[in-house]
């Protein structure tokens, strides 16, 4: 098994977050393939597309040294989902984006957790001053995450090109006690 090196590993008290591995492709095909991927995808999704779109979230690590972890957790490997630090060469700022791949994880808190400790890790480790989500505004699940983040809606915010998108503002984890 080929890995990303240095690519640190976060746990929580019950994920795993770890880099993306080619082991990781088969549950994210699957996930972009499906509508639930319709929030972060062109209208027409194919199996190039999704090859191409998890080749990048891979080397997004080698390009910036930092990126997205796969959610796992401490029982299993298997890819539940996607979240983490985020900032392809045309977003206008550094954004914590995230993906549950499948709706049976849906519910119980884990995105929240997952998430929570990758704004830890883009505060504090990398030392970021600022983070952004773009969210789609049809993405209800994904407003009311930011928001239980502690994000705010900034409509000053620079929007993604040729998206129709909210941008939530996090804030730093001192900013929240």
């Amino acid at each position: 098994m080929v890995a990303l090196s240095p690519t640190p590993v976060i746990e929580t008290s019950r994920l795993v977050l770890r880099a993306p591995g080619g082991r990781d492709f088969a549950a994210w095909r699957k996930f972009f393939l499906s509508d639930r991927s319709r929030f972060i995808r062109p209208a027409e999704p194919d199996e190039a597309l999704a090859w191409r779109a998890w080749s990048g979230v891979i080397g997004h690590w080698v390009m910036r040294g930092w990126g997205s972890f796969v959610v796992t957790t401490h029982d299993s490997d298997a890819a539940l989902g996607m979240t983490g630090p985020w900032a392809p060469i045309n977003w206008p700022e550094y954004e914590i984006g995230w993906t549950l791949w499948s709706e049976d994880h849906e519910g119980k808190g884990l995105m929240t957790e997952a998430a929570k400790a990758t704004l830890d890790h883009a505060f504090c480790r990398l030392k970021w001053s600022t983070a952004v989500s773009y969210i789609d505004p049809e993405n209800a699940r994904s407003i009311r995450l930011a928001e239980r983040l502690g994000a705010v809606l900034d409509p000053e915010a620079r929007r993604v090109e040729d998206k129709p998108v909210l941008v939530y503002r996090h804030r730093k984890p001192e900013d929240l006690a």
